[in-house]
């Protein structure tokens, strides 16, 4: 009777380390997948604009991008940009701007952001978030018929290639970086109460623009918020320090309050299509931590002052980056020589160096709600 009672424990024990082993296998399985994505759609402004302006308007000249990709960047940055080193993660290209025909493929995404755009038509941009929806719309549906025309050739042109696949569009990631040029127009011609009570139709505008995208078959979605607007260099150089308004970086505390009520309110809203959409998956992502904790601790971090940048003047003449000028036989707006030792490139755009500390701080979860990283977010 004890032989039979001790082989049932041998037995039951042995029945329990092997579940306690799948279940941890399991467990480390999973961890180690990923999503596949085969293209990356990105809608946003000048903070992952890869050549929208510059083709354009014949914007961002150099030295923008002479960090890394040379004159030709099309970026307002010393090299590469958050949207960049999203890419280099998932394996992907980078992402040609949907405004340049000049040698771009678009197999694996397209982005159409363009430098200076806002949600909301009327700001500094004649490409609001509608606009480049409705763009993304045109793109594709006239890809589905060429891809599809090109299929029924007997022999495929090369450019075919470049062409993205119709059933790629439901499996690809949809990247939205927008709102901070809502906000900073609105302080340029409102006050700081008007802008926070436009913030919900911002938002109502930015869900239609969400709805729109889901309702041809969208469904894994990464939301950026907005960054410390009030940390920018402009910011501080153009607004009138009063008494208990900067704070201890030299932030504009007013204008961050502002950013931070708009990502309060972009926060709930996301919670909210989450339950409209359940078979969709939305990934919330504090870039504002991310971009505050770099500002803060910029001088550990190997940064000279975030209050400083290196390409262009504001100080007594405004000179854009790209562009110089000679007064009393000093020349204003040369780049500095160590762009890599700078947060801000220009007074408004993140350098290179921090375009990628920041991209290391989101890209894998700890900032994300839910807590996934970039190459798990459609689980």
């Amino acid at each position: 009777m004890n032989c039979r009672r001790l082989l049932y424990v041998v037995v039951w024990f042995n029945l329990c380390v092997a579940c306690t082993f799948i279940q941890v296998s399991a467990g480390n399985a999973s961890n180690f997948s990923k999503c596949w994505f085969p293209a990356i759609y990105n809608f946003g402004d000048s903070n992952s604009d890869t050549g929208a302006v510059f083709a354009a308007f014949t914007g961002v000249k150099p030295p923008n991008g002479i960090s890394f990709f040379g004159s030709l960047s099309g970026r307002a940055s010393d090299g590469r940009l958050i949207i960049d080193f999203m890419t280099e993660e998932l394996k992907l290209p980078y992402l040609n701007a949907y405004l340049d025909s000049v040698g771009s493929n678009y197999r694996h995404g397209a982005n159409f952001a363009v430098g200076g755009s806002s949600i909301r038509p009327g700001g500094f941009s004649p490409f609001p978030l509608g606009l480049q929806v409705a763009q993304f719309l045109l793109f594709k549906s006239r890809t589905n018929t060429l891809f599809n025309q090109l299929s029924n050739n007997r022999t495929e042109p090369p450019f075919k290639n470049s062409v993205p696949r119709p059933e790629d569009f439901s499996r690809a990631l949809y990247t939205f970086d927008i709102g901070q040029n809502d906000l900073a127009f609105g302080l340029q011609h409102t006050s700081q109460e008007q802008v926070i009570k436009s913030i919900p139709e911002i938002l109502n505008q930015f869900f239609q623009a969400v709805q729109q995208l889901y309702n041809v078959g969208a469904r894994v979605f990464w939301i950026h918020n907005t960054g410390p607007i009030g940390c920018l260099p402009y910011s501080y150089i153009y607004y009138e320090p009063k008494k208990g308004n900067v704070d201890a970086n030299g932030c504009v505390k007013p204008q961050n309050d502002l950013a931070q009520e708009f990502n309060r309110q972009l926060k709930d809203q996301v919670f909210q299509i989450r339950r409209k959409f359940p078979l969709a998956k939305f990934t919330y992502v504090d870039v504002y931590t991310a971009k505050y904790e770099l500002i803060s601790n910029a001088r550990n971090q190997g940064f000279v002052s975030p209050l400083e940048f290196c390409c262009g003047s504001y100080y007594g003449y405004h000179i854009n980056c790209g562009k110089t000028a000679i007064v009393n036989g000093t020349v204003y707006g040369n780049p500095c020589k160590n762009p890599s030792q700078h947060v801000s490139w220009d007074g408004i755009h993140y350098s290179q160096a921090a375009n990628q500390w920041v991209a290391k701080r989101i890209l894998y979860g700890s900032l994300s709600d839910p807590p996934v990283q970039i190459g798990q977010a459609c689980f």
